[in-house]
């Protein structure tokens, strides 16, 4: 098995185990998955406001309140951006066609997690979600392109 070879394997590996990751995510109820929004704004709350602490309780819940939509979405598009990234990393195609079915991959598994969510209590699947998660999954794509098309220009110019 040659180095290439290898480094498709693992990341065939590591498309599975975050699609895992991902399937667990949304498996928690909506109890669990607030928490962890909860817990998340107040992280940010914490870095972003210095005098968080200090803070009543009254306000820093309102703060998590606040910014809890926003991780949620940001979350959802970071995932499927991972998710289409390794599908990348893990297919032998070239060239577009290989960005197409990298997202098409992730926006697949966007509809079958949303599907998955609906038979979770307190959660809902939902189109817009899917809309996020195929959002960022081709945002990380297009990230991908750019920096492949900067990384180009850099080994074409003379020395």
């Amino acid at each position: 098995m040659g180095a290439k070879d290898k480094k498709i394997l693992i990341f065939r590996i590591l498309v599975l185990l975050w699609m895992v990751v991902i399937f667990c995510f949304s498996a928690a109820d909506g109890n669990e998955s607030k928490e962890t929004s909860g817990w998340a704004g107040r992280m940010i709350g914490h870095f972003f406001h210095s005098d968080f602490d200090e803070w009543s309780k009254a306000e820093q819940d309102a703060y998590v309140e606040r910014v809890e939509y926003p991780i949620r979405k940001a979350a959802h598009a970071s995932e499927y951006a991972v998710l289409a990234l390794l599908v990348f990393g893990a297919l032998r195609l070239k060239g577009f066609l290989r960005f197409l079915v990298s997202w098409s991959v992730a926006a697949v598994y966007a509809v079958t997690d949303e599907l998955h969510q609906l038979f979770v209590p307190g959660r809902a699947g939902t189109l817009f979600d899917v809309g996020v998660d195929c959002l960022g999954a081709l945002t990380g794509l297009l990230l991908l392109a750019l920096i492949l098309k900067i990384s180009q220009r850099f080994r074409k110019k003379p020395s």
